[in-house]
């Protein structure tokens, strides 16, 4: 008898340590189910936020950007580059004439500037 109340206090034991830890993973799993819940709120909320507003373009590092778009803000309205080489006292060859066109697209493509129509430019609206 002996034997046997020895075995039963030892698996009372054992299983009393197992509940325990069952208490505390129990816990422990509540806490993480909290984290996921906390988490995929947060992924909710940042999703209906509107976008950031994007990074100004960086402008190519040469001056004939800036004198063309000087000439945008001094002289507003659309422009074609032959009137745009005509505001610069550009010589209105085709080599500058199409050099200044070039230029004009690549601040479309940076959306500086936009090409309302084929060879029209303009600035962008806000």
């Amino acid at each position: 008898m002996e034997r046997i109340d020895a075995g039963e206090r030892e698996l009372v034991g054992d299983a009393e340590q197992i509940r325990a830890q069952m208490d505390e993973l129990t816990a422990r799993l509540r806490e993480l189910d909290e984290e996921i819940g906390n988490l995929a709120v947060t992924r909710k909320s940042l999703l209906a936020l509107p976008p950031a507003t994007p990074e100004p373009p960086v402008l190519p590092n040469h001056p004939a950007y800036q004198q063309i778009l000087n000439a945008f803000a001094e002289t507003p309205g659309p422009k074609r580059a032959r009137d745009l080489c005509q505001v610069l006292d550009l010589p209105l060859t085709p080599k500058t004439i199409e050099s200044t066109r070039h230029k004009l697209k690549r601040l479309v493509s940076l959306g500086v500037l936009a090409e309302t129509e084929p060879g029209l430019f303009a600035q962008r609206r806000p």
